[in-house]
């Protein structure tokens, strides 16, 4: 059933070109059977007769929405491949795309490796090696049937106040175009002389991947969620679209339009920058899909207007649309709008070849359905070392030593007693952050990894005693025979679910502070940050710890902290954005006039001297 060929159909022919057989298919296709390979649903309202009566084109899983809590790859796998049955018994059998949020590893399944957020990665400045994760992720996210990825994300963030700050690499856009590569990792590296704009997949072993989200998502007005960038042409196209372009020429798959604004006007609707520019300009000949419910965010108040915000977003040039749940009112309406003329066929013809081209180059048509052969890849150990090497990789110091010439760092791992303390010491789901198996973090084992405290455990001989308390007593602190102290603390779980009637607020959370400075006050202390963004840090705080380290989201493996703390590995990470001294001073960003970080971009220290910021 999975190389189904019919040689008078020429798009089941797979040695016939691309082209031919996306003309081809869209010659044999109603209007009906279009608009249903234009809609992306919720896998909840996936029945076997929607997706049949209704051509459904692609399906997706958000977050926590798998086939029941925990599901193992194989369990996906199946739940993947029972979706794609129904879609090859519609009339021309066209195979399903199915996507999902894999933006730190494969990360809404259970067991897989987490890598670290982007941020993190931005921290390392290694292309190779956010290849080389892509390339996991990838083999992770095919055992388990899904075909696409609504990653990466390359906003360059501005500032810190974004809620979605951890999902970017860095407030520097050269730092975000050099880890584009990972679109090299997901979908395949294109050969020499591959085509511009042309999407790419190399094979089973590789996945559709959607940059996002375009353009200028990351440098809204005080940070602003879905907010409003204001900003020249010049200026857009310098600091948030270069990446874009690095990312096409890569052969990029999909790119997602942005909840935000520019100057005033949704992204969703935006005609010049959606297909003057990206199809038009840059070359982009991939699939333009809208963010969840985009559509509904163009009217006023939202999901009002349904048929003019359809008009307004196909028009400018969205070829796919997520809509999670009332996609029956979605088809119907945009089938109608064809039919009264509101939407040309032609644009909607534009919409669907682009959705078929990356259709066959990605291979559905050969294989739709899962190899489970990849299933021993998830959550690998070679796959775990990888994450392991992310984590060392990433890790800033920003403090080694009250004095210069006496550094505090290593730490000596045949101590004889060691006190682990704080909110994040031993709390997987902190360490993960958002999107780790849900879209908002959860607190405890919520999947298979080690924790900060577990990875001390591992490193330090056997004579050493580890005391750990999460909010150390007062007679622990009285202590005379503790070595030194190491406190992991950060910032408050949800920070993407904050709105601009709650400011994010950019603080230590869970009394943090309180607790640094209650050890720190009595024993040598190492402060690790669990956190997506800088936090303010006060100045008579930094002033008692003996060390810092900026941890960022390490993912599911500790052990890459303790390696580094302990010597094993010297620090290399360099700060990705600003660490500003105070939120007063926000948005803080290298090359403006009043520059005044408390450390800036590119900051990071070794264990024994300060790096040379590139």
């Amino acid at each position: 059933m999975e190389e189904v060929e019919d040689l008078n159909y020429i798009y089941r022919n797979r040695n016939a070109p691309t082209e031919a057989r996306v003309k081809d298919l869209l010659s044999r296709m109603s209007l009906e059977e279009k608009v249903g390979q234009m809609t992306l649903i919720e896998r909840r309202v996936a029945t076997p007769s929607a997706i049949r009566d209704f051509s459904i084109g692609s399906i997706f899983s958000a977050a926590a929405s798998g086939p029941f809590k925990n599901a193992l790859s194989a369990d996906w796998a199946d739940m993947v491949d029972e979706f794609q049955r129904s879609a090859l018994e519609t009339r021309l059998g066209i195979p399903l795309m199915y996507g999902n949020d894999a933006v730190h590893g494969s990360n809404s399944l259970h067991g897989t490796t987490i890598f670290p957020h982007n941020i993190g990665l931005g921290a390392t400045g290694d292309a190779d090696l956010v290849q080389r994760i892509g390339a996991a992720t990838a083999l992770e996210v095919r055992a388990s049937g899904i075909h696409w990825t609504f990653a990466p994300c390359v906003a360059v963030c501005r500032d810190p106040r974004w809620e979605s700050c951890f999902l970017s690499y860095s407030e520097d856009t050269e730092i975000v175009r050099k880890m584009t590569s990972i679109i090299s990792g997901l979908q395949g590296k294109p050969p020499q002389g591959h085509e511009k704009g042309y999407p790419f997949v190399m094979g089973r072993n590789n996945i559709i991947a959607c940059s996002k989200h375009f353009v200028g998502d990351g440098g809204t007005d005080k940070g602003d969620n879905e907010g409003n960038t204001i900003s020249s042409y010049s200026d857009l196209e310098r600091i948030h679209m270069a990446p874009y372009v690095d990312c096409i020429s890569q052969g990029v798959s999909s790119i997602m339009a942005s909840y935000s604004s520019w100057n005033g006007d949704k992204l969703h609707a935006h005609h010049f920058l959606l297909t003057e520019i990206l199809k038009d300009k840059l070359g982009f000949k991939g699939v333009v899909i809208s963010n969840r419910d985009g559509l509904s965010r163009l009217s006023t108040p939202r999901g009002s207007e349904s048929r003019s915000c359809i008009i307004s977003a196909i028009n400018a040039g969205i070829d796919m649309v997520m809509v999670p749940f009332r996609f029956k009112d979605f088809v119907d309406d945009l089938v109608y709008l064809v039919k009264n003329e509101d939407v040309l066929e032609s644009r909607i013809d534009d919409a669907v070849e682009r959705i078929l081209r990356v259709k066959f180059v990605a291979g559905l048509f050969e294989h739709p359905f899962s190899d489970r052969s990849l299933l021993d890849r998830v959550g690998c150990k070679l796959h775990r070392d990888l994450a392991r090497e992310a984590v060392r990789k990433s890790l800033v110091l920003l403090k080694n030593g009250k004095e210069p010439w006496k550094p505090f760092l290593p730490l000596d791992r045949k101590a004889e007693r060691i006190l682990v303390c704080g909110t994040h010491a031993d709390d997987l789901g902190y360490q993960c952050g958002e999107w780790t198996g849900t879209r908002v973090v959860k607190s405890g084992r919520i999947t298979i990894g080690t924790t900060i405290l577990g990875a001390i455990k591992k490193a330090v001989g056997n004579e050493t005693e580890i005391i750990y308390e999460k909010y150390p007593s007062t007679d622990t602190l009285a202590r005379e025979d503790i070595s030194f102290a190491v406190v992991a603390v950060g910032e408050a779980p949800n920070a993407e679910f904050w709105h601009a009637t709650a400011k994010l607020e950019l603080v230590i959370s869970f009394n943090g502070p309180d607790v640094i400075s209650s050890v720190a006050d009595r024993i040598p202390t190492l402060v690790i940050l669990i956190s997506g963004r800088p936090l303010t840090v006060e100045p008579s705080l930094l002033e008692k710890m003996d060390a810092l380290v900026a941890a960022w989201l390490p993912g599911s493996e500790g052990e890459g902290i303790a390696d580094v703390i302990f010597g094993d590995y010297n620090f290399e990470g360099q700060l990705p954005m600003t660490w500003f001294k105070s939120v007063e001073q926000l948005p803080s960003n290298v090359g403006s006039s009043s520059y005044d970080p408390l450390y800036p971009v590119g900051f990071g220290l070794t264990c024994n001297k300060e790096k040379v910021i590139q």
